[in-house]
């Protein structure tokens, strides 16, 4: 029955927050939906109806605040793998469970990561702009770039992302080298053709192509900073499809002035959007691309449907299949 459904707090549907229409839709077969927007006009009303949270592209932002206005809540389900946007121990705290979607997003991720490495080696968005400049009368032979078949790729976290990363670069007959916190087993070593560094300098000591993919913590904090940036090769490109805070912006900026590695390429900045007037926007050798690894129809489509049945377990007081537990 429509009256018996249980409610849930979602952000918005369209704008540059929402849902799609065809995504809401999937939450209302589910749930009473209530917008950010309608709790706030009235939280009285409306904050003790809802006992899930859907935080998708993280909004609503999971704070104090909001929380004390959601008595009733049971589960705050986040869209994505990174739970770094939320506060997991202060949430459990209240009694509220966390989930997010891991596994949904690994394929995006590294279809877009092994994108913008092809196309910051093959300068793939300058010549764009070359093709459809009206002032173009000849193709300039400047636009020389970098081989990647044969290449050496060098992993940074080897996750289920940074597996499936490798997997589409052994297409490419590059030579792949990874860094991670626990070694991989031989058999998905072989399935790649990886080899383990054992330390994170060697690794970008061999690496033609650096490619980070490992979750923001405390650890991976600035894990790439001047130190790091200076051991690359400088014929060296970047790729972060990770968090922006896991590089040092400053430091990459001083190294691609300086020529100490040759481009970078990423789809996360620290904050997102930068400043107008941030050094990393007028860079040439920079390829940015606005936190869309996970931007397509049918992964949106798994995240949603994901978050929903994490939702539904915790509101029906079943296991919730995603929960986030922190050790």
């Amino acid at each position: 029955m429509e009256e018996e459904k249980p409610w849930v707090l979602i952000s918005e549907v369209g704008g540059d927050h929402g849902y799609l229409a065809e995504l809401a839709d999937i939450v209302k077969q589910h749930f009473h939906i209530i917008c950010y927007k309608e709790l706030l006009e009235n939280p009285e009303l409306y904050g003790p109806k809802v006992q899930a949270l859907l935080n998708w592209k993280f909004c609503p932002v999971v704070e104090p605040e909001l929380l004390r206005l959601l008595p009733s809540l049971k589960v705050v389900a986040s869209g994505g793998v990174g739970v770094d946007h939320l506060d997991v121990p202060f949430i459990n705290s209240l009694g509220v469970k966390v989930a997010n979607t891991p596994g949904v997003v690994s394929d995006s991720t590294a279809d877009l990561a092994m994108a913008l490495l092809l196309a910051s080696a093959r300068r793939i968005l300058e010549g764009h702009q070359v093709a459809i400049d009206p002032k173009t009368v000849l193709i300039p032979q400047r636009l020389m770039g970098v081989e990647v078949t044969n290449a050496s790729l060098g992993i940074i976290g080897m996750g289920e992302i940074g597996h499936k990363i490798a997997q589409r670069a052994k297409g490419f007959d590059m030579k792949i080298v990874y860094h991670n916190r626990r070694r991989r087993s031989a058999e998905d070593e072989r399935a790649v053709g990886a080899k383990f560094c054992e330390s994170l300098d060697e690794l970008l000591g061999r690496s033609d192509f650096v490619m980070v993919a490992v979750k923001l913590t405390a650890e991976t904090r600035g894990l790439i900073g001047h130190r790091e940036l200076s051991i690359m090769k400088p014929t060296a490109t970047l790729v972060n499809i990770s968090r922006g805070q896991v590089v040092d912006q400053n430091a990459l900026v001083d190294a691609l002035q300086s020529g100490r590695i040759r481009a970078a390429a990423l789809d996360v900045t620290h904050p997102e959007p930068l400043p107008r007037d941030h050094p990393l926007l007028g860079l040439p050798s920079v390829l940015i691309t606005p936190h869309i690894g996970i931007n397509t129809f049918t992964t949106a489509r798994r995240m949603v449907e994901r978050m929903v049945r994490n939702a539904r377990a915790a509101v029906e007081g079943s296991p919730v299949p995603d929960e986030v537990k922190l050790q």
